[in-house]
């Protein structure tokens, strides 16, 4: 297989699996997995794109920062059928169960979502939207561009989170079918290559905000290793909702961080 059916197989595996775009997966193997698990951040750009394009569209029609805001959350709820979102709820009520780790995972497994989880969505959910909603109100520009490394940044979580090491929790399903196919190697270069593209878009407004769209990356994705270390902890490796709750927690912290320290003010000019 050439490098460029390699590259087409992963792009379908990244958007087949993690979005609802009309992409048929056509091979579910370890070397797809992997080369789709590298693509996963280019799958996280087209999401956030869409995501700040309907941010950037409401505001044009009049409508305030709160509002786009919501919607820009939205989007990527909608693009993956809420996929991340009910991983990070399982995730929550699984680890808020203090059950041993059999039986923590079957309680992820239910179909219903418990308190932990309501409780957990609800206020990543409110920390989702008041960032984009400050970001949104100091420029259009910042907002999308929020939206964009978010969106990257929490499918690069999936990238490091697929690296050779980090065990599967059950023997199916997606986290057994990801779990050790990206070599360290790639993913680490996978994590220079979006942090310093989040760098040079920051760049555009002076080194401050390039510093600090890194230090949202770095961030970030140090939030979500906190997270894979104790889920690996409590259940003994990463399971498909492990992966949603590592994605969610991800694009939060990046949210958060962007709104902290003062860029905003730098970036919108």
């Amino acid at each position: 297989m050439t490098a460029a059916t390699t590259v087409l197989h992963g792009v379908r595996f990244a958007f087949g699996t993690l979005t609802v775009l009309p992409v048929r997966v056509t091979r579910w193997d370890r070397d797809a997995a992997r080369a789709g698990m590298l693509c996963a951040p280019l799958a996280g750009l087209v999401v956030g794109l869409f995501a700040a394009a309907l941010g950037g569209v409401l505001l044009l029609l009049g409508a305030g920062p709160l509002l786009a805001a919501v919607a820009t959350a939205a989007v990527p709820a909608v693009l993956t059928r809420g996929l991340h979102l009910d991983g990070l709820a399982d995730t929550a009520d699984g680890l808020g169960s203090g059950r041993p780790a059999e039986d923590a995972l079957r309680i992820m497994k239910q179909s219903d979502i418990g308190p932990f989880g309501v409780i957990t969505l609800l206020f990543v959910l409110l920390a989702q939207v008041a960032a984009l909603s400050e970001l949104y109100a100091q420029g259009w520009a910042l907002g999308a561009a929020a939206a964009a490394l978010s969106a990257v940044t929490a499918r690069l979580a999936l990238t490091l989170a697929s690296r050779t090491g980090v065990p599967a929790a059950r023997p199916d399903g997606l986290g057994a079918a990801v779990a050790g196919t990206v070599p360290v190697r790639p993913a680490l270069a996978a994590v220079a290559l979006v942090t310093a593209a989040a760098a040079g878009a920051g760049a555009q407004a002076g080194p401050y905000a390039a510093l600090h769209a890194a230090v949202a990356v770095v961030c970030a994705l140090g939030a979500a290793q906190v997270l894979l270390r104790h889920c690996v902890r409590r259940f003994g490796g990463v399971t498909g909702d492990v992966f949603g709750a590592l994605a969610e927690t991800a694009g939060t912290t990046a949210l958060v961080i962007l709104v902290l320290g003062g860029t905003g003010g730098t970036w919108s000019g």
